[in-house]
């Protein structure tokens, strides 16, 4: 049977991307909706395009130049896609299909005028709208104008910034084929695009109309600016008219032109507010049928509404499911956990099964409902007080959610006043045995945990599973741990805000906290200068660890002078920090003990900037500054009216925080060591299934929750097409930027500083370790690219705990996410790194190489010219 190469819209669904593209799928669709009016037309199919594509003279050539083109070189990607657009222009329309195309055009209606529309099997998709990236052509009339057009749609997969985009988004040019749609032309009165969900704050129940006169190419160039009509449950609640200067129009011969809209109707509404109501509800019909809030060009003929495009808004942040109607207020989980990228499905399913409050996915993201807590006084109190504390950005976006009347209940405060029965715990004296106690009862039982895996397989290391992550969270919620992390935390808030009241002095515990001992983070990178002076005598290793890109290095390390040594040194830090890596909290991410080549630019970095004898003379730098400070702010207070007793108070928070401060690292070391054991349990379970040909390859499990790898050892079988859609989803979760807070309708909250003490055109952000600094910033999103000299400035956008062996090397730090007691600030302060977090959009505002100064003690950020 010969491939059908035009088929009516009528004829399609949303179901056939690969055969008519996303935007034919979509009209398929649509033209399906009872109530829609879809103007009549039909699809060039993508077999057609393969077809004439196949006929083009050097096309393989030309696409494999194409491929292996920069994406950042303009020059040669302009050159070649304006050849292969000539050429595929150029190229003669088979016989048989120019007349299944001109056939098809008869039966729209004899000299009919149409828009030609290009349809990407890579656009309107629900993970990549792909908007702009291809041609549309309006008011075409006539069977030669007409297949002239289809050619120059079938080019214009190829316009610069279509190759560019593809390039960007990772998609070969070979797998990405153009259907054309050829539709029926309306001449509107009116026309525009109405959004189903509010595109700026992402609330679901705001609807966003804009209109203006004649075709829509005026708003969509910019000719114009619409009127705007905000629509919440059926009723008008925002409106702007704009004065509509100029309209496009249909020329009767084909084409378009501008006019100028008569004086008398530039300050009329475009729709009345009736037609608008009319037009949200058919918006909420093709909403409810795709399942997820909609973009939609319309066009006003007649009184009545053609809908000549939908596709999905593809920038919001979806929304966690709650099973309910009530309303619900989300805080971000990896704002606090420093890793706002997206999860893998066993990631985020792992961490809710061993975390201490209840979860819930979006967007590859965790977060945790606060609405309860939010809704009865005192708890809301205590929650804005902690999260404060951490987050002054987390704070006020709730507070913003609470200033919305009637949104977040009032409940009554839950239970009697006064403390639980049993009385609260006793007080924790400042001892640094209680420390000690706990780090060998986590020791104890991670090795327990090592000893009761080993011979667990199958099903049977599922339920062993479950048991241990009760042990987990035993572990995690024990209250002696709880009561030193507080103790630290507490301390230091004491400190800072006691110094300021008494001697005018901002952040002082950032200098007292320098050094402090037993943080196993600060160590982790203080570690790695030591393996840097097992390295550095041997110009031949250096060499060697300059062009290493195989993880398994470390053997042929041990064939060069000293490099046993160096690889002795090298597996001694892995097997300490071996299970930390970028991104730890996802179980899924590759460990340091499984990729240590990410480690080598480090060491490198070391070796170069550092002398022998570094990391000791670091630590006793900052452990001799903390001292200095500590009979400084003791001698201050002396001088002052009840000195000796404001002394002596001092006296004993200094001591607590140096007693407790470092611990504050040590529950986490301790989750991702089990995390570790858990990992390789499941990675040796995937290898089974890859063995029996249940799946492809052992890294396709972690796209499987939790309960379903289980599901999948018990049954031998997994749906294939379930790990494609997720691994599709989770390509389309790195674009998405997750919220601080996010509510039940869809607003995604960032929360703003509100401060008035920052020069002008300074990036504000969180005060969490003292002093001024200026250098060369280094932006850099991936640890493994890091290349930094001795005085850089280190901006990313989070650091969690495994970035803190970059900290050694560098003079202050900027991050995009962070509070005062996440893991990068109570590093920052214990090296001694003027530090500023929560800087919004740092990485993109400041620019790799440019000079800045970052202020940590007043917080923010100027860049200098």
């Amino acid at each position: 049977m010969t491939e059908q190469h035009v088929l009516g819209l009528q004829e399609i669904d949303e179901t056939q991307v690969a055969v008519v593209g996303g935007k034919g799928a979509q009209l398929g669709g649509l033209s399906r909706i009872d109530g829609i009016s879809v103007p009549g037309g039909y699809c060039v199919t993508t077999g057609a395009f393969r077809r004439v594509m196949a006929e083009v003279p050097s096309i393989d050539e030309l696409l494999d130049r194409l491929s292996r083109s920069d994406p950042d070189d303009r020059e040669t990607i302009r050159t070649l896609s304006a050849q292969i657009r000539r050429a595929v222009e150029e190229t003669a329309v088979p016989d048989d299909l120019a007349a299944a195309i001109t056939g098809a055009l008869a039966e729209l209606g004899e000299d009919v005028a149409c828009a030609v529309r290009s349809s990407a099997t890579a656009e309107d998709l629900p993970t990549a709208s792909f908007a702009g990236q291809q041609d549309t052509y309006l008011n075409v009339v006539g069977s030669e104008a007409i297949l002239r057009h289809v050619s120059r749609c079938w080019a214009s997969l190829f316009t610069e910034r279509a190759v560019i985009y593809r390039q960007r988004n990772g998609i070969d040019h070979r797998t990405v084929h153009m259907a054309v749609v050829v539709q029926r032309m309306v001449l509107p009165d009116a026309s525009g695009i109405l959004f189903t969900a509010d595109p700026v704050t992402g609330n679901r129940r705001v609807a966003t109309v804009d209109a203006g006169f004649g075709l829509g190419e005026a708003l969509v160039s910019g000719l114009v600016n619409p009127d705007v009509y905000k629509v919440r449950d059926g009723g008008i609640v925002a409106r702007t008219i704009a004065a509509k200067q100029r309209a496009v129009h249909a020329l009767p011969a084909g084409g378009t032109h501008e006019v100028t809209v008569d004086s008398q109707r530039q300050e009329q509404p475009a729709l009345t507010d009736a037609q608008v109501l009319r037009l949200v509800r058919l918006g909420r019909r093709i909403e409810a049928h795709f399942g997820r809030p909609q973009d939609i060009e319309w066009c006003l003929a007649d009184d009545g509404f053609q809908i000549v495009q939908s596709r999905p808004i593809t920038t919001l942040f979806p929304v966690p499911e709650s099973g309910d109607q009530e309303n619900h207020v989300y805080v971000s989980v990896g704002h606090g956990q420093m890793m706002t990228d997206p999860m893998k499905p066993l990631g985020h399913s792992m961490w809710r099964l061993t975390a201490m409050v209840p979860m819930h996915e979006a967007g590859g993201r965790l977060f945790v409902d606060v609405t309860r807590r939010l809704a009865a006084p005192t708890s809301r109190a205590g929650l804005l007080d902690v999260l404060g504390k951490g987050d002054p950005l987390i704070r006020d976006a709730l507070e913003t959610v609470l200033d919305r009347d009637g949104f977040v209940p009032t409940l009554p405060d839950t239970g009697p006043g006064g403390p639980p029965a049993g009385g609260p715990p006793a007080p924790l004296e400042t001892d640094p045995a209680v420390v000690t106690r706990l780090i060998e009862r986590s020791e104890t039982s991670v090795a327990a945990l090592e000893r009761g895996i080993r011979t667990k397989t199958g099903p049977a290391l599922f339920d062993f599973l479950m048991e241990a992550f009760e042990e987990h969270k035993r572990v995690l919620s024990d209250p002696l741990s709880i009561q030193a992390i507080m103790a630290g935390m507490e301390a230091t808030w004491w400190l800072n805000d006691k110094l300021l009241e008494w001697l005018g002095e901002k952040n002082a515990a950032d200098t007292l906290t320098l050094s402090a001992p037993g943080n196993v983070t600060s160590e982790m990178g203080l570690a790695l200068l030591d393996v840097a002076d097992v390295i550095r005598p041997h110009p031949e290793l250096v060499t060697f660890l300059q062009g290493v890109e195989d993880d398994g290095f470390l053997d042929e390390l041990a064939k060069l002078p000293g490099g046993t040594e160096a690889r002795d040194a090298i597996q001694a830090y892995l097997d300490r920090y071996g299970m930390r890596c970028v991104g730890e909290i996802d179980i899924t991410r590759p460990r340091w003990s499984e990729r240590p080549t990410t480690l080598v630019p480090v060491i490198l970095d070391n070796v170069r900037n550092f002398e022998p004898g570094a990391a000791e003379l670091r630590f006793e730098q900052g452990r001799r500054k903390a001292q200095e400070k500590e009979q400084e702010v003791l001698s201050r207070l002396r001088a002052l009216p009840d000195g000796e007793l404001k002394a002596d108070e001092a006296k004993r928070m200094i001591d607590r925080v140096r007693t407790f401060i470092g611990y504050r690292e040590y529950p986490k070391y301790g989750i991702i060591s089990r995390y570790f054991v858990y990992k390789r349990a499941l990675l040796a379970e995937a290898e089974r299934l890859v063995r029996a040909g249940v799946l492809p390859e052992a890294e396709d499990a972690f796209y499987l929750t939790f309960q379903e790898f289980h599901d999948a050892v018990r049954s031998n079988r997994v749906d294939d097409r379930l790990v494609r859609r997720r691994k599709e989803a989770f390509r389309s979760y790195h674009a998405l930027t997750p919220p601080r807070v996010l509510t039940s309708e869809g607003d995604a909250l960032t929360g703003a500083y509100r401060r008035d003490d920052v020069p002008a055109g300074a990036l504000v952000g969180l005060p969490v370790s003292a002093g001024t600094v200026e250098g060369r910033a280094r932006v850099v999103l991936d640890m493994a690219d890091a290349d930094l000299e001795a005085g850089d400035i280190l901006v990313t956008a989070f650091t969690d705990p495994s970035w803190s062996p970059l900290f050694v090397g560098i003079a202050g730090l900027v991050t995009e996410v962070g509070g005062l007691m996440t893991h990068g600030a109570v590093i920052a302060r214990e090296y001694g790194l003027p530090a500023v977090v929560g800087v919004e959009q740092a990485t993109r505002l400041i620019r790799d190489g440019q000079r800045i100064r970052v202020h940590g003690t007043d917080g923010y950020v100027e860049i200098l010219p």
